[in-house]
C-alpha cells in the first residue's frame, strides 16, 4: 500500500472494520470533519473542571496572545477519538495514546478532521493484535493542529454470527432471573 494519506472524504470506516490480518502498515485514512462549538467548550470545561480563562472568559481571552477563546487541547483529542470510527466488533480497546503534540490553537468554529496512518501491526495471539497508528488532527487550511500516536487492541479472524434467540416456549437457566436480583422468580 502507499504510504500517503488519502485526501478528503471518509476512508476510515472501511479500514477500521477490516480484519487485523487484512491491514497493512503504511495504509492511510481520513475522517469526516466536525466543527468545534461553544457548547463543546463549555461542556468540556464543566466535565473536566478546566475553567482556564483562555477557554471560558471572553474578555480575558481577548487580551491574550491569541486574541480570542480557544478550545481545550484535550477536547480536540477527545473529538479526534470520536471522529475515528472504531468498529466495536473489531477494535476492542483503545490501549495507548502517547506523544501528543499541539502545534496550533483550535478556535471555536474551526472544523477538524483526523488523517491517520497505520504504523505497526503486532500479533498478540490467535484472537487479537495491536495496531499502532499516527493521527494528525487537521483544521482550517489543512493546518496540523495536533499529532498523536494511538495503539488499539484489534480482534482477529472472522466475526461470529449472533447466537440464535431462545424460543418463547422453552425456558432456560440463562433466561431465568437471578435469585439475588430482587426480581420475582
Amino acid at each position: 500500500m502507499s504510504s500517503t494519506v488519502p485526501q478528503g472524504g471518509d476512508t476510515a470506516t472501511a479500514l477500521f472494520s477490516r480484519d487485523f490480518d487484512a491491514l497493512e502498515t503504511g495504509e492511510g485514512f481520513v475522517t469526516p470533519g466536525r466543527t468545534i462549538t461553544e457548547a463543546d467548550v463549555v461542556s468540556f470545561a464543566g466535565l473536566t473542571g478546566d475553567f482556564h480563562p483562555q477557554h471560558v472568559d471572553e474578555e480575558w481571552a481577548r487580551q491574550s496572545q491569541f486574541g480570542e477563546r480557544l478550545a481545550h487541547g484535550m477536547l480536540v483529542l477527545s473529538v479526534a477519538v470520536g471522529l475515528v470510527p472504531l468498529d466495536p466488533e473489531r477494535v476492542l480497546a483503545l490501549r495507548r495514546i502517547s506523544d501528543a503534540v499541539f502545534k496550533r490553537p483550535t478556535r471555536l468554529g474551526d472544523t477538524v478532521r483526523v488523517e491517520g496512518k497505520v504504523e505497526s501491526l503486532r500479533e498478540i495471539d490467535e484472537e487479537t493484535g495491536l495496531v499502532g497508528c499516527t493521527w494528525k488532527v487537521v483544521g482550517p487550511e489543512d493546518a496540523v493542529i495536533a499529532r498523536v500516536k494511538v495503539e488499539v487492541l484489534w480482534r482477529r479472524g472472522e466475526l461470529g454470527a449472533a447466537e440464535p434467540a431462545a424460543s418463547d416456549d422453552a425456558e432456560s437457566a440463562a433466561d431465568a432471573p437471578d435469585p439475588s436480583s430482587g426480581l420475582p422468580l
